[in-house]
């Protein structure tokens, strides 16, 4: 699921000139593609590390401590689930904007991580 909808926000990320039609559509997907991810990892750490983590965070920590994130990634992981909190509940256009930017950062971080959890 996680894999799949990341596939669809790589349709939209790598675009050098979005138009706002399309840049809050790859908002969107950030936001469905994320929460597919952080459930990917909880399902990983409470079936394989025997770990329980009820929030986006805890399980970031968790894969932290795990070694699944290196500390570079935990952090941009915890990052992520800030821009995710704010598309979520506020929209402004320098937001939308500023997050556009970081969004292939995001999506290649993802990648690489479930890409590890397949391991």
């Amino acid at each position: 699921m996680a894999e799949k909808a990341l596939a669809t926000l790589a349709e939209l990320v790598f675009l050098k000139d979005p138009s706002p039609v399309e840049r809050d559509a790859a908002i969107q997907r950030f936001e469905y593609t994320f929460e597919a991810f952080w459930k990917a990892l909880q399902a990983y750490l409470r079936e394989v590390e025997g770990l329980e983590g009820a929030s986006p965070k805890r399980v970031i920590r968790l894969a932290r401590e795990v070694g699944l994130l290196e500390e570079e990634e935990a952090r941009l992981a915890l990052g992520m689930v800030d821009d995710r909190n704010l598309t979520v509940h506020t929209y402004n256009e320098s937001l939308a904007r500023a997050l556009f930017l970081r969004l292939p950062e995001y999506a290649r971080l993802m990648e690489q991580v479930l890409g590890r959890l397949q391991r």
